[in-house]
């Protein structure tokens, strides 16, 4: 049975994500990424081991740029899943006076979505929308979160400095997500049906984590 036994790699725990970013880079390979958008891919590949987000996210102009200052200026970050909410990093985000939010489980906005026959995520949006702060949206699971998003910013009621947009799933992800790419807002989008609350945390500690990079 030895012939069968599973030859595992010696790493220490403080060198594991060091070394999954070097294999991540090694097969990359010769493929040629910006600069400002190549630790978000591969934070993102790190989270997923999904070598597809190289082609699958879209980045409007600047954005990062845009949402790091925004950051910066104490820009607070509201989700969709409380499992979104629990992967990004708060002390980082805290730094510049951010916090992160989700409505998700709040009372008020099961109450309202029951009495508007909506989703809670609609719903969330809504409440999110209430809020006296500069705000970056970052929706991993419903899409009916983006199609509020997108309404809410037709109509004038909301101007994000940003929306991370990458719900997973089939009914009205692809068409939610292209809606979002049609505002000039700044937006990092996960096209297609790929995604998911890791994904959108991910990006989010991609923005903190090359903040923190800078400065050492």
């Amino acid at each position: 049975m030895d012939k069968y036994k599973i030859k595992l790699q010696k790493v220490l725990p403080a060198e594991i994500e060091k070394r999954s970013f070097e294999m991540i880079t090694q097969e990359i390979g010769d493929v040629e990424l910006d600069s400002m958008q190549a630790p978000i891919i591969k934070r993102v590949i790190h989270t997923s081991a999904d070598f597809d987000y190289l082609k699958n996210l879209y980045f409007s102009e600047n954005v990062v740029e845009r949402l790091q200052n925004a950051i910066q200026n104490g820009a607070c970050i509201v989700t969709d899943t409380q499992m979104a909410k629990s992967g990004i990093n708060k002390r980082e985000l805290a730094k510049y006076g951010g916090e992160v939010y989700c409505f998700m489980s709040d009372e008020d906005v099961a109450e309202i979505a029951k009495i508007n026959g909506t989703t809670r995520a609609t719903a969330s949006m809504d409440k999110a929308a209430k809020l006296d702060k500069k705000l970056i949206f970052a929706v991993g699971n419903a899409p009916t979160a983006l199609v509020r998003l997108y309404e809410l910013v037709k109509n004038g009621r909301l101007n994000p400095e940003g929306i991370i947009g990458v719900p997973v799933g089939f009914v009205n992800v692809v068409e939610a997500k292209e809606l979002i790419m049609e505002l000039s807002c700044p937006c990092i989008i996960a096209r297609g049906r790929k995604g998911g609350s890791n994904v959108a945390a991910a990006i989010c500690n991609a923005l903190l984590y090359a903040l923190r990079d800078e400065k050492t």
